[in-house]
């Protein structure tokens, strides 16, 4: 046999029992799926429910017109802090002062009528008491002339006299006595009248004591909404009257945050919570919730789903929850952007797993698994059979090669990992991912662990790079 021969022939073997061998390996890993796996530990789990919103202060008044007129001063500016009473703007005044400067000259008229009506009622009394006793001389003097009279020793002249005077003396009384009664009503109509001169100067001076705002409450002047030359209008009925401006009270500030209608039955007041603010980044502060809003509020147009009658019933919904820092820094403003991380539940050493490992299979593909039965063929029967299309919640436990599907019971939900409750022991090997892997992994697949750092693709790396 020549050379060449043999060298064909080694050639072929080669390649014959390479094939042979490439083949087993094959056959070997046909089914055999890479996946990712971890422990199952015990760790502290916090579960969080994240909600934006805008810094607030919980006290704060809105600044609004009483009186008319036009803005003549503004004394404050955004950003001063103002105590209750200080003076914040001033309108015209020229003629509610000369209202009041009227009114007042008014009163002391008044005043005096009633000093005038005073002294003619006391000088009717006076007139009363001297008539009264000009009437009792009469009558005695009467009383003695009928006497003497029936003696015969007076004449009827005198007599007639003495009768003529007493009824005299009576009509005066009487006349006094009317007179007491006019210079009586006299008094009290000049008394009313001062009352009413003075209830008018209460008047005057309310409206010139609204050309002056001064501050209802102590805080900062957050807002201002007017300029010098504008004309300010009160409210009447329903119509509130000009906006001037806002007072914020910052000595109790709060954060208000929509809370999404998933997560909002697992907050409770009093829960900690964690607040970011963009104004201030890289630190956070410390709060509790304070009130949870019980009706929602529609996302798109921010109205109380109660009154907004016509909006989408599907329409996403939030919850207003406000949370009280607890030491908030002087320089926070309202309406600055907030982030708060509310603290709802809190677990110590249970066992936990990544979220990702969750992973769920109807009863159907269970049982195919467990009889070996092939995923692809379906009967009619079991389509109609909602126990077998009933989803189980469960994690893959790695167990001689195989990744053997386990039902789990769950409870808090951390950041990125889960509690469970039951079905798991400490120390367990779980598949963890990959996402594709466990999306597609059959209970009972033979399994290759690959717990290596994945791979970046060349424009992935290429644009890092960069």
């Amino acid at each position: 046999m020549k050379t060449w021969q043999k060298v064909g022939i080694g050639a072929g073997v080669v390649l014959l029992l390479g094939g042979i061998t490439a083949y087993s390996i094959i056959k070997q890993n046909q089914g055999v799926v890479t996946v990712q796996t971890g422990q199952v530990a015990r760790e502290d789990l916090t579960s969080l429910v994240t909600a934006s919103g805008e810094i607030r202060p919980k006290n704060y008044t809105n600044v609004l017109g009483e009186g008319i007129g036009k803005i003549t001063d503004i004394v404050v500016k955004e950003g001063d802090y103002v105590k209750k009473g200080d003076v914040l703007l001033h309108l015209e005044n020229v003629q509610p002062g000369a209202d009041v400067q009227a009114q007042e000259a008014s009163i002391d008229a008044a005043a005096a009528g009633l000093q005038a009506a005073g002294a003619n009622y006391d000088a009717a009394v006076a007139s009363l008491a001297q008539r009264q006793s000009d009437l009792e001389k009469a009558l005695l003097d009467w009383q003695r002339g009928q006497q003497l009279y029936r003696q015969q020793l007076i004449a009827k002249q005198e007599y007639d006299s003495d009768k003529a005077t007493y009824d005299s003396s009576v009509a005066a009384v009487t006349s006094a006595q009317a007179q007491i009664d006019q210079m009586r009503a006299s008094r009290e109509q000049a008394r009313s009248n001062l009352e009413q001169n003075r209830a008018e100067l209460r008047h005057t001076e309310d409206v010139l004591h609204k050309t002056t705002y001064t501050a209802p409450i102590n805080g900062i002047v957050s807002y201002i909404a007017v300029r010098v030359g504008e004309n300010v209008v009160p409210g009447i009925q329903n119509a509130q009257g000009s906006f001037l401006m806002t007072i914020s009270d910052m000595s109790i500030v709060t954060a208000e945050v929509k809370v999404d209608e998933t997560d909002i039955t697992s907050v409770r007041d009093g829960q900690p919570v964690e607040v970011s603010i963009d104004a201030i980044p890289d630190k956070t502060f410390t709060g509790h919730v304070t009130e949870v809003g019980e009706l929602a509020i529609l996302r798109t147009s921010g109205e109380d789903s109660m009154t907004e009658t016509t909006a989408n019933t599907q329409e996403a919904r939030d919850f207003k929850v406000v949370v009280t820092l607890d030491s908030p820094p002087s320089s926070l403003r309202p309406g600055l952007s907030a982030t708060a991380k509310i603290q709802t539940a809190y677990r110590k050493d249970v066992i936990a797993i990544p979220i990702q490992a969750l992973a769920e299979r109807t009863q159907k593909e269970l049982d195919e698994a467990k009889n070996g039965t092939s995923n692809d063929v379906t009967l009619a029967a079991s389509n109609s059979n909602d126990a077998n299309n009933k989803e189980i919640q469960g994690v893959f436990v790695v167990r001689n090669g195989k990744a053997e599907f386990v039902p789990v019971q769950t409870g808090v939900t951390g950041i990125t990992d889960i509690e469970i409750t039951g079905g798991l022991r400490e120390g367990d090997t779980i598949v963890t991912g990959s996402f594709k892997a466990l999306r597609s992994l059959k209970p009972g697949a033979s399994i290759k662990i690959d717990n290596s750092a994945p791979k970046l693709d060349d424009d992935t790396s290429s644009s890092s790079s960069s």
